[in-house]
């Protein structure tokens, strides 16, 4: 855990093989599994999957590379790579859906898509939205159900500790629209671990009247 303990901190140094070993085995025992992709970028102990693909060709190829299991892939067989195909278009669509409007609302300028706030390249939200009142973030996610929703919103919350992370307000922004308002306030009201001030969780309908809420930067 020390290692765990460190990248948490924000150590902006490349990461190690021991620390992505401990992310990995961090992650298995929590979930009997390795992570995908997507729970790879959700992951507070492990860098982005962009940098895990580019380096090791994959979380497969970091394990093997690790000496870790690689044959419980659960993305082996067609119908679970279908499955991780699914949840990768999914992911994109919504996250373009979301930066669409924020185009619309807020203009192109004002709009930062993968917002970095270290130089360490991990250290990042899906959005950085500048405004009248300063700006704020947003992390984009669309959880399965009411359970998904409680583990990736605790995945985040273990991302957003650091003082670099809450200098603007940050708004967990959950595309299933299934899981309205209420459900979310429900689960917040009995988390034991609360938000941090600043921090929202929010439905697809609640942050559309949110944003209608704050007033754009003007050119000029």
């Amino acid at each position: 855990m020390r290692h765990l303990r460190a990248q948490k901190a924000g150590n902006q140094k490349p990461w190690k093989l021991e620390e992505l070993k401990a992310g990995l085995e961090n992650f298995y025992t929590k979930h009997g599994r390795y992570p995908t992709a997507p729970e790879v970028d959700a992951d507070p102990y492990l860098p982005s999957a962009r940098t895990i693909e580019r380096k090791f060709d994959g979380v497969i190829g970091l394990r093997k590379k690790l000496g870790l299991d690689t044959q419980s892939d659960m993305r082996k067989g067609a119908h679970s790579s279908k499955r991780a195909s699914t949840i990768n278009d999914r992911a994109h669509r919504v996250e373009q859906e979301v930066y669409t409007y924020l185009l619309k609302l807020f203009g192109k300028q004002f709009v930062h898509r993968e917002y970095f706030f270290l130089d360490d390249k991990r250290t990042r939200a899906d959005f950085f939205v500048y405004d009248s009142s300063s700006g704020f973030c947003v992390d984009v996610f669309y959880p399965s159900d009411r359970r998904n929703l409680i583990g990736c919103l605790n995945s985040k919350l273990a991302k957003y500790q650091g003082p670099q992370m809450n200098q603007y307000p940050v708004i967990f922004l959950q595309m299933n629209k299934e899981l309205d308002q209420t459900i979310l306030d429900s689960v917040i009201e009995n988390k034991k671990n609360k938000l941090l001030p600043g921090h929202t969780l929010l439905s697809h309908e609640s942050f559309m009247d949110f944003c209608a809420k704050r007033k754009p930067l003007r050119v000029g």
